[in-house]
């Protein structure tokens, strides 16, 4: 089975966990490229990570996304605390911040399989058997990434998990983000994901309760391994 190494990178700020994939995924990409330049030599192997954090609170916006979809002014950011940033994921607007678990799976999809529409499937697969163990009932929305709860619903359709991906050489980075015990006030300064006529949901109101991010993860963790047939081995 193919090795994922798995780390929890805690609270961090939005660059510097982006920067930390870029060095992964520039790493996986470099090995790559001096294999196919100088195939009878011996070279390293690419390595696989899934890398989890909570993100200061920062609206990211991806490389197709409107900026009319943020609607608050730059003003209205500072005195929120509130970063703004344009990244290089797919997808439009969304919100990161307390409460929320972020996962981002670098990984090389030449050990598993070279289809981004299957891995975007499968990181979906992930997140609904994790909320299927707390008894919600998540799915898909007809040509929207992410994962939904009463998608087919109209007026109730809500996005608990949204998601947006970079793929270099079939080295993948960002990934998901999961709302928890995320305050969801934050999205109302936003157009999230760019669709206006759906909501977004937590975990923590659909149950009433507060969750176990701790547990999350675990269960994140254990679902990724099952769907994409790989060792996941925690890291310190």
């Amino acid at each position: 089975m193919t090795q994922i190494r798995v780390k929890d990178l805690g609270k961090i700020a939005y660059d510097t966990a982006w920067q930390y994939q870029e060095s992964l995924l520039q790493h996986n990409v470099g090995i790559k490229a001096a294999r196919r330049t100088h195939p009878d030599e011996g070279h390293e192997p690419t390595t696989n990570h899934l890398l989890f954090c909570e993100h200061l609170p920062v609206y990211t916006l991806g490389k197709s996304g409107h900026l009319e979809n943020l609607l608050i002014s730059d003003d209205q950011l500072m005195e929120k605390g509130i970063q703004f940033v344009n990244t290089n994921r797919g997808g439009d607007i969304t919100f990161h911040g307390p409460g929320q678990i972020v996962g981002y799976p670098v990984i090389d999809l030449e050990y598993f399989f070279t289809d981004i529409g299957k891995y975007l499937r499968n990181l979906e697969e992930v997140i609904i058997r994790t909320l299927a163990h707390y008894g919600v009932t998540a799915g898909r929305s007809p040509g929207e990434t992410g994962v939904w709860l009463d998608p087919d619903m109209p007026g109730r359709a809500r996005k608990i998990c949204a998601m947006g991906i970079r793929c270099s050489r079939w080295v993948t980075m960002h990934g998901f983000a999961l709302n928890v015990n995320t305050d969801l006030g934050y999205f109302s300064n936003i157009v999230a994901c760019g669709i206006a006529d759906k909501q977004v949901a937590s975990l923590d109101r659909e149950l009433g309760r507060p969750v176990d991010e701790t547990e999350v993860k675990q269960l994140i963790t254990k679902h990724f391994g099952e769907i994409f047939g790989a060792d996941m081995q925690w890291e310190a």
